[in-house]
């Protein structure tokens, strides 16, 4: 392996002028600190099962039905090819940073490294949004196994993710969840790489059985999905905007396909590697994802009695699998659920490791620590676990928590992302008329990922609609952040979290200006971006 790995020697990021060359890359001599175990389909599993649809699809399902009806189907395809395109810039950069905290190392080096580090902030938060929005999934479905898992107000309260008992259960379950992953996590990367390869298994197992079942129990034709059917929008809404909302369920599910991308310095042979599973990761979830939809509209025993649209894909699953055979397969998403977690905690902690390790955050120096014995950065993943735990525990009063919760870190991702893409284009169009043509070659001497002619309109298209889809996100609908209906903070809470974390972060990166001194660029930055980017 050619010295592109982990962090700078001599701790700091600094530039150097004259880093080793490395054909297509320049990243200059990094010290490897992160253990390299991670295989080919463990780096596809970190992707698959940070989407993991089928934790996302069962969660959130009811939210899509109900805003749209069956017709809210069509929102999937939409979103998976928007998301598709930010998968392929994503994958162009990962081939040449093959390097933890991928957002923010991208978006450092595209558009400096204070626009870099504000990105990474941004993604950091929504990362640890994320995994607690990630383990109070359990939520929807141990109450469905068993009652006894209803501990908040009694096995016979109401497990509705809506409902205050609900809420305060999955809040429950959640910290357990965290706490269990977190403990996973610091002990050992090799570990969590094997029991979230396990996960995914078992995930594609349980989807490639349920998809026979649903499709071997139709109750009605593919003409239903044209139709509105089962939504409880009102009549009088405007119904386009209504679909509009339903598109939130895809959004909530395919994000986290660059996940591969945060295990990169983990990863055997990354540059090869690493953009193939982001692209994978995503078009496998996209295409399954979008089977189960099909297959659980289609199947489910009715659209109309309301409950499509309170407990979602879970009664569809009982109904087709009867009581025993749905809890088995109900049991599988539970371990979905589990993998799911830790694999956006992991990709947090690497993220916040990634920018502690260039004393770019307080408490660089324990949060930047590998563990010599097991590789793992423990005290970043304390971090994100215990911030995850904090989120459930400031909600764990509020109804909405999974809609609110989900629309904010999702929300919050897009941003991030554009924080990458939006540099990405414009560095594009700035060499537009270089004729650069990129010659570098992965580890097994084939040409690094690229886009060529076609990376400014795929760029442009990625970027318009990630801005759509993040509007739509951070929309302050009523249905989403406030059920109560009259709590104005609620409603604009989306806004008013991004403005908080943006302010928080301007005093974050200030008072670490002061204590590191002299503003600091990126370690090894190349000359320009023609360097790095196929733009021919």
């Amino acid at each position: 392996m050619t010295a592109v790995d982990a962090t700078p020697q001599g701790g700091q990021g600094t530039h150097h002028s004259h880093a080793p060359h490395v054909p297509g890359l320049h990243l200059g001599s990094y010290r490897q600190e992160l253990h390299r175990g991670v295989g080919t389909f463990a780096s596809f599993a970190a992707g698959f099962s940070f989407v993991s649809i089928l934790t996302t699809v069962d969660q959130f399902f009811f939210i899509g039905f109900g805003f749209g009806g069956a017709a809210f189907f069509w929102t999937w395809p939409v979103v998976f090819i928007g998301q598709l395109l930010v998968a392929y810039n994503f994958a162009t950069l990962a081939a040449r940073y093959p390097i933890s905290g991928a957002i923010y190392q991208w978006s450092s080096r595209l558009a400096g490294p204070t626009f870099g580090w504000f990105t990474g902030w941004v993604m950091i938060v929504a990362q640890i949004l994320t995994t607690a929005a990630a383990a109070i999934a359990l939520q929807a479905i141990l109450p469905q196994i068993w009652t006894g898992f209803q501990i908040v107000g009694g096995s016979g309260a109401d497990s509705s993710p809506t409902s205050s008992s609900g809420a305060g259960n999955a809040v429950l379950l959640g910290i357990v969840l965290l706490a269990i992953t977190t403990t996973v996590n610091a002990l050992s990367v090799q570990l969590m790489s094997r029991i979230n390869t396990a996960g995914v298994v078992l995930e594609l197992v349980g989807v490639a059985v349920v998809l026979v079942m649903l499709f071997t129990h139709l109750k009605r034709g593919l003409g239903t999905v044209v139709h509105t059917t089962g939504t409880t929008t009102p009549a009088h809404a405007n119904h386009v905007w209504a679909w509009a909302a339903s598109g939130l369920m895809a959004a909530y599910v395919m994000v986290g396909f660059d996940s591969a991308g945060e295990l990169s310095e983990e990863t055997h042979a990354p540059r090869r590697t690493t953009p193939r599973t982001i692209v994978r990761s995503l078009t496998v979830s996209g295409v399954l994802g979008m089977l189960l939809l099909l297959g659980g509209i289609l199947a489910a025993p009715s659209l109309t009695d309301g409950t499509l649209s309170s407990i979602g894909l879970p009664a569809v699953l009982d109904a087709v699998f009867g009581s025993v055979g749905g809890k088995i397969i109900l049991a599988d998403v539970a371990v979905a659920v589990f993998a799911c977690t830790l694999a956006i905690q992991t990709a947090g902690s690497r993220m916040v490791y990634s920018m502690a390790r260039e004393r770019s955050l307080p408490f660089s120096g324990a949060l930047s620590t590998v563990s010599s014995k097991n590789g793992a950065p423990v005290v970043s993943t304390l971090v994100v676990g215990v911030g995850a735990a904090i989120v459930l525990l400031v909600n764990v009063k509020q109804s909405a928590i999974f809609t609110a919760l989900a629309s904010l870190c999702i929300g919050m991702l897009y941003l991030a992302y554009l924080g990458v893409t939006v540099p990405l284009l414009l560095e594009r169009i700035r060499h537009r008329r270089d004729g650069v043509v990129l010659d570098g070659v992965d580890e097994h001497g084939a040409p690094l990922f690229g886009l060529g002619r076609w990376g400014i309109p795929l760029n442009v298209l990625a970027v318009v609609f990630q801005v759509a889809m993040a509007v739509n996100l951070l929309w302050p609908r009523a249905a989403v952040y406030d059920l109560t209906g009259h709590t104005w903070w609620l409603r604009w809470s989306a806004l008013l979290f991004v403005g908080l974390t943006l302010v928080a972060g301007v005093a974050i990166h200030k008072r670490n200006e002061q204590r590191e001194g002299a503003k600091r660029e990126m370690p090894f930055l190349p000359q320009s971006a023609s360097e790095v980017l196929d733009l021919a």
